[in-house]
C-alpha cells in the first residue's frame, strides 16, 4: 500500500498542509513543538516508508474525554473507577491488555502515536479533538455514553437518560415534590444535554417551571443553592452528577431544611457511601460494570474478523433507581 499523503498527515496532526510541509523540510516559521509534532505524526503513519498493515497490540486503549487536557482524576468518582475496573477484567478475559490514558492530554503526541489496537472513549463531547486524532488515524472507537454528533457506522453503550430522568421526576412527584430542580449543566457530553431535555420537557407536561441549577465540582458547600432554598423555591432535587448530593445536604443544613420533611433528593451515583448518610440518600446506578463489558466486548467484535460484526448504533443498559429515605413520601 501506498505510503500516507501530507493530507493524510495534516489530517491526524490537525493542522494544516503547509504546516506539514514545512516541518518534513525544514523550512518555514514554525515552533519546535509543532514541527517535532508533526515530524512524529508522520513517522507514526509511516511516512518515508510503504505503509504495511497495523501490527496487533493486542492493547485496547481507555480515555475520558468529557474534559480531555484538563488534569482531573477521574479515577476519583466512583463511575469511572468501578466501570475501568470491569473493563480491565472483561479485556483480559479476552486476551487483551488495558491502557488508561490520562485526562490531560501529556503532549499533543499522545493522540496522535498511541499504539492500541481500539479505544473505548467515555463521555465523549462535542469538537472531540481526541475523537478527531484516532479517526484519522482509522482507530476502530467504541464509545460510553453516545457521541454528540454520531456517524453511521459509530457504536456507543449507554443507558436512556430520558426514561431514567422521568422516572425519577415521577418517583419526586409521588413522594410530594411539587418544584423539582435540576442539579446539571455542567459538562458538553451527550448524557447532560440528554437529562436536561427530557426534564425540561417532563416539567413542560406538568405545569412545572424548570429550575436548572449550574453544578460546580468545586462548590463543597452547595452556594449554587442559596438562593434557592433561601426563597424555599424547590422542595426536591435531582443532582445528576455523584457529588452533587454532597452538595444539596451541605447547602440544605446551611439552610435549616430537614432531608425528606422539607427537602427530597435523588441523585445520580454508584458511591456506596450514600447508602449510609443519616438519612441515606436514593441514588441512581447507571450500571458501569454492565456498560464496561458490554463495551469492550462490542470493540473486540469489532477488531477480529473472526467475531460476528457488531451493528451499529446503541446499545441501551437499563439504569436503576435505589429509593432510600431522602424521597420518603411525606406524611409517612
Amino acid at each position: 500500500m501506498p505510503g500516507p499523503t501530507l493530507t493524510d498527515i495534516a489530517r491526524a496532526a490537525e493542522v494544516s498542509t503547509a504546516t506539514v510541509s514545512h516541518a518534513l523540510n525544514g523550512t518555514g516559521r514554525l515552533g519546535e513543538s509543532t514541527r517535532r509534532r508533526v515530524r512524529e505524526v508522520a513517522a507514526a503513519l509511516g511516512y518515508g516508508s510503504r505503509r504495511t498493515p497495523l501490527t496487533r497490540t493486542r492493547t485496547l486503549g481507555l480515555a475520558v474525554t468529557t474534559y480531555a487536557g484538563t488534569p482531573w482524576n477521574f479515577l476519583a468518582v466512583p463511575y469511572f473507577s468501578r466501570l475501568l475496573t470491569a473493563a480491565a477484567v472483561t479485556a483480559h478475559a479476552h486476551g487483551y491488555a488495558l491502557t488508561v490514558l490520562p485526562a490531560a492530554r501529556g503532549g499533543e503526541t499522545l493522540w496522535h502515536t498511541l499504539t492500541v489496537d481500539g479505544m473505548l472513549l467515555l463521555d465523549s463531547p462535542e469538537d472531540d479533538r481526541v475523537l478527531r486524532a484516532l479517526r484519522a488515524r482509522g482507530i476502530p472507537v467504541v464509545f460510553d455514553g453516545r457521541p454528540v454528533d454520531p456517524r453511521p457506522d459509530d457504536i456507543w453503550v449507554d443507558n436512556d437518560h430520558a426514561t431514567t430522568t422521568r422516572e425519577v421526576l415521577d418517583h419526586l412527584a409521588a413522594a410530594g415534590a411539587h418544584r423539582i430542580a435540576l442539579h446539571a449543566g455542567f459538562g458538553r457530553e451527550y448524557y447532560t444535554g440528554a437529562v436536561t431535555r427530557a426534564y425540561e420537557q417532563w416539567c413542560r407536561e406538568h405545569g412545572q417551571v424548570p429550575s436548572v441549577i449550574a453544578f460546580d465540582p468545586d462548590d463543597a458547600p452547595g452556594h449554587a443553592f442559596d438562593r434557592a432554598f433561601s426563597d424555599r423555591a424547590c422542595d426536591a432535587v435531582h443532582s445528576v452528577y455523584d457529588p452533587g448530593g454532597r452538595q444539596v445536604r451541605a447547602a440544605a443544613a446551611r439552610h435549616g431544611l430537614r432531608i425528606p420533611d422539607d427537602l427530597l433528593l435523588v441523585c445520580t451515583s454508584e458511591d456506596p457511601a450514600y447508602a449510609d448518610t443519616d438519612p441515606s440518600v436514593t441514588t441512581v446506578t447507571l450500571r458501569p460494570e454492565t456498560i464496561a463489558e458490554t463495551a469492550v466486548t462490542t470493540l473486540v467484535a469489532r477488531l477480529d474478523p473472526a467475531l460476528p460484526s457488531p451493528a451499529p448504533g446503541g446499545l441501551m443498559i437499563p439504569a436503576r433507581l435505589h429509593p432510600r429515605a431522602s424521597t420518603r413520601p411525606r406524611g409517612e
